[in-house]
Parts: C-alpha cells; structure tokens; sequence
C-alpha cells in the first residue's frame, strides 16, 4: 500500500471501530469482551477516546468529538460521581480517561465535568506511595512503580495542578519521573524496566535492585508518552523541571531507537532480545514510540531529525498489520492484549512470561496509539 492509501484506510477503520461501538460494548475492548461482563470505567477506552478527541481536534469534523462526549456521559453523572469508578480502589489505570475530562470541560462547560475531574484528583491525594514519593501502581501491589503508571496518571495529575492549583502538586510529578530515572533506568543500554519494587519483596524483583528483568515495549511506550503528555500540560515558568523531562525524553528516545529494526521499523515485544525464539514484532508499543516521537518533535521537545524514525515505526507497522478482511472489514494485528507483573497468574517478567501472553487484533491498546500517531500524521500533511 502507498501512505496514501494507508491514511485513507486509518480514517475508515475509525469509522468501522466507532459504528460499531458504545460505552456499554465498545469493540476495541478485547478483555472486556472476552470476560463477557459489562463494561466499566477504564484506561483503555480512555486511550480510544483519547484518541477520538485528537482526530477531533485534527480534523474539526464533529462525528469524533459527538462520539466522545457520549461514551463519557454514560459514565459522568450531573453530580459529578463517575458510574464503576471508586477512588478508593487506589488504581493508577482508572485515572486515565480523566484526561477526556477537561477537554469537554473546556469545550462544553457543562460542571458536571469539572466535578467529575475533582472526583479523579481525589484519589490521588490519598494514593499510596512509596518512601522516596512515587505513587504505587495500584493498591494491590504495594510499593510497586511501574512505567505504564506515568503515562495513566501523571498527565492528569500535571494538568490538574497547573490549571487548577496554582501549580502545587506540579514539582511532586515532575519528582516522581525523576525517581523513575534514578531507580528504573539501565546505564547500560539506556532503557527502562517495566516495574519496580522498593520493598524488594516480589518474587520478580531483583533482590539489589528491586527491578523487574526485562524491558517490555508497551510500557517504555506509555513512559515516552507520559513525558510528552506532560511537558505539553506544564507551565514553562517551572524552568529547570521543564528542562529535566524535555532531556529526558530526547535521552529516551535516542537510547531506544538504537534498538529499532532496520528492516520493518518496529520494535520486538522484549526490546532487545530480537534473537530471542518467541519474541515478535509488536505493534502497541511501536505505535507508542511513533506518536510520542512525531508529538514531540511538532511541539519542539524533540529535533527533527527524529521525525523520520517515528514515521518508519508508523508505516512498518501499518504494513505489518493492518489489512483487509474479505467481508471488506478492516483490522490491525499484532496487538499484544495485557502483560503484567506479579498477581495470581505469576507473570515473573521473563522472557518466556512476556512471549505467552495473547496476542489480539483491534484491541485499543494498541489501536488508540497508532490513531494517535495517524493524528500526527495528518498534522504534518
């Protein structure tokens, strides 16, 4: 396909997600239509919608933003409390889709929104936290750091704070990046393990370290995000931190491409174990790095030069895997569904636990990503 027709196609197969998509049945969630259970308040709708409002924003066409706000409204109630959401689950995950929030807010001004973001904000002033600040990734899994966190709440928690609180809480984000890089990063090859432990008790934490063993694609994809979503949402007053993630990023994303395959563009499952029998070339995370890349280089946080990797990761992946059913229905592939660590299914952060998790098509966690980036495309053009 030429990059033409793949950006024709991107625009259709929104159009088929979106026709055949609510609140109560969105298609792109996969998990929740395999559990067969009613939908709830999640970050991955809130990557789709997220996703939906870019196009909007884009693209000015009304369907995107009109799909949005009612996907939302089934959740926001006119008091503010959010349908299946509990703050008190003390789950970074749900924080997500908080970000949609102040842009309906902004476009609307309905209160109900601004009550609905207070009702976010509340979980995180009481959020478990490490010793060093960081908040834990969940209440389940206690004094635990994990990369995708940053990308599910910090964004949110940045914008909150400079729009809403005279900035209080900004130095206290910008922190817990910055413990992220003392503890989470490798020297050796520049990339970030999935979790962290500060109680080195977990069976996949390493008892010097507290690192979990390998480095997993869709969370250094959601950490390079996160530092885009994040510079995009602080003031320029706070000079120095500003600065700090804005190098941060550029050190990132450098020390990543490093391990880009020459041939398809894309990254591997586990990073740098291309060799390794299993590993795969996954889409989620190299649509994460595309649309962190082309996002960062438009708002000036990245150099240009940059551009080109991002839109190599882009059109790999597209000729990878998005294709043509014969019914004429659209799909993209290679997704892969969830990887975690820890819990009842004793996912030990090994090579042989990141290669046996489902690999799915259309699911958003990797579809909202590579809009994202279709996004970024269109801009450019």
């Amino acid at each position: 396909m030429t990059h033409e027709e793949i950006l024709s196609m991107l625009g259709d197969y929104v159009d088929y997600l979106i026709a055949n998509s609510s609140a109560e049945t969105p298609m792109w969630n996969i998990e929740k239509v395999r559990s067969g259970k009613p939908n709830k308040w999640n970050y991955i709708d809130g990557c789709m919608i997220t996703a939906c409002l870019s196009l909007y924003k884009t693209t000015g066409d009304e369907k995107y933003l009109e799909f949005s706000k009612e996907f939302i409204d089934y959740f926001v109630q006119p008091d503010g409390s959010i349908k299946t959401y509990d703050p008190k689950e003390y789950n970074l995950d749900n924080v997500n889709q908080g970000k949609n929030l102040f842009i309906l807010y902004d476009i609307y001004g309905d209160e109900k929104y601004r009550k609905a973001i207070d009702t976010i904000r509340s979980q995180l002033l009481t959020q478990p936290r490490t010793k060093e600040g960081n908040f834990w990734h969940k209440d389940i899994y206690p004094w635990q750091v994990w990369l995708d966190g940053t990308y599910m709440a910090q964004p949110f928690y940045m914008e909150y704070e400079t729009r809403f609180n005279k900035m209080q809480g900004c130095i206290d984000s910008y922190k817990q990046f910055m413990n992220i890089k003392k503890h989470m990063r490798d020297e050796k090859t520049g990339l970030y393990y999935h979790g962290y432990d500060e109680s080195r008790q977990m069976y996949w934490a390493d008892p010097e370290t507290g690192c979990s063993p390998n480095f997993w694609l869709r969370a250094m994809g959601w950490f390079l995000v996160a530092m885009v979503d994040v510079l995009e949402r602080m003031d320029e007053q706070l000079y120095n931190e500003y600065r700090g993630i804005m190098a941060m990023l550029k050190q990132t994303v450098e020390d990543m491409h490093k391990f880009q395959d020459e041939q398809s563009g894309m990254f591997w499952q586990v990073i740098d174990h291309p060799e390794a029998e299993g590993n795969y070339l996954e889409t989620s995370g190299t649509a994460l790095f595309a649309y962190a890349v082309l996002k960062g280089v438009r708002l000036g946080y990245l150099p240009k030069r940059m551009a080109a990797w991002a839109e190599k990761a882009f059109y790999g992946t597209c000729d990878r895997y998005l294709s043509k059913n014969p019914d004429g229905s659209l799909q993209l592939d290679g997704i892969c569904l969830v990887a975690g660590l820890g819990g009842k299914d004793h996912r030990d952060g090994s090579l042989a636990y990141y290669f046996s998790e489902p690999v799915v098509c259309n699911d958003a966690k990797g579809v909202g990503p590579l809009v994202l980036a279709y996004t970024e495309m269109i801009a450019r053009k």
